[in-house]
């Protein structure tokens, strides 16, 4: 587990240009919220949208969801202004969009640091495949980087690949993000459905995204949170075999024995390391959500 490690269920995006959907943003039950600044924003909004944000993280009210704040691209005519206004407000992380290599990180947190963000958490997204196939360089830039966010839309055109139910040609890029941010043992969350009223489809993909090894999924509407929240909350079964795990190898260890079985499966120690992170993400989640309730 890393510094930044916590619940990441669902990642909600909330454009920054509409006030009632960042109002709404402060009680729905999403792990964190993303108040965006980006690509969705029209022109002619970006400055009202960055006020808005703005305004919004200094009010508070976000309960317990990490506060992100996705501003425009640094090589873009907002993008300097938006880290300006953003870097000292108190917002839980800063993440970037267009990041297609080591460089880019660590030129985007120096950015950062210029603008007075010094001790401010980072997130990536990935949207390219030069940005997949510079998976590991972009986990390995900094220890800064809070979680690696798959940008599956951008992702998806620029592979000029087909939408499909079982994501077939986006599971070769999944993976080797994956990859790399387990191999820096970084947070990395999936990619919106864009369909957002086709539940069924939504569903299927968060609990693709969950066996694949994601922390969770980021989406574009509240009517898809319930299904990312439980997809990615561990169920009553895992957490009991997680401890019958925990207790089992103790046992054995203290007789002697390097390996155990528990429910005809045989146990080692990264067992145990996976079931006590499992047990501290459910206490974390069980909180929240008392919080929101």
């Amino acid at each position: 587990m890393n510094n930044y490690f916590r619940p990441r269920r669902s990642m909600l995006y909330v454009p920054g240009c509409n006030t009632r959907y960042l109002e709404k943003a402060r009680i729905v039950p999403a792990d964190s919220v993303i108040l965006d600044l980006g690509d969705p924003i029209l022109i002619s909004a970006k400055e009202s949208s960055r006020q808005n944000v703005v305004e919004a993280v200094k009010q508070g009210g976000f309960g317990s969801s990490e506060v992100v704040i996705r501003i425009n691209a640094l090589n873009t005519p907002w993008g300097h202004d938006d880290i300006h206004a953003v870097a000292k407000i108190g917002a839980d992380a800063i993440l970037f969009s267009n990041i297609e290599s080591r460089e880019d990180v660590l030129n985007s947190i120096e950015a950062l640091d210029q603008a007075g963000g010094q001790n401010t958490p980072v997130m990536v997204m990935i949207a390219s495949p030069l940005a997949v196939l510079h998976a590991e360089e972009i986990a390995s830039a900094s220890d800064r980087i809070a979680c690696m966010i798959m940008a599956t839309s951008d992702l998806t055109s620029q592979l000029h690949a087909h939408t499909t139910r079982d994501r077939l040609p986006l599971l070769t890029s999944l993976s080797m993000v994956i990859l790399a941010a387990r191999a820096h043992n970084r947070a990395v969350v999936d990619g919106i459905s864009s369909h957002f009223k086709d539940i069924e489809s939504f569903e299927y993909a968060c609990r693709l995204g969950r066996d694949m090894g994601f922390d969770g999924k980021s989406m574009v509407h509240p009517l898809q949170l319930t299904y990312a929240n439980d997809a990615f909350t561990p169920k009553p079964s895992e957490v009991k075999t997680a401890r019958e795990i925990i207790s089992a190898l103790s046992l054995a260890n203290a007789a002697g024995r390097g390996t155990v079985v528990v429910n005809d499966r045989l146990v080692e120690h990264h067992h145990v390391e996976a079931a006590q992170r499992l047990l501290s993400l459910c206490e974390m989640i069980a909180k929240m959500e008392d919080e929101h309730a």
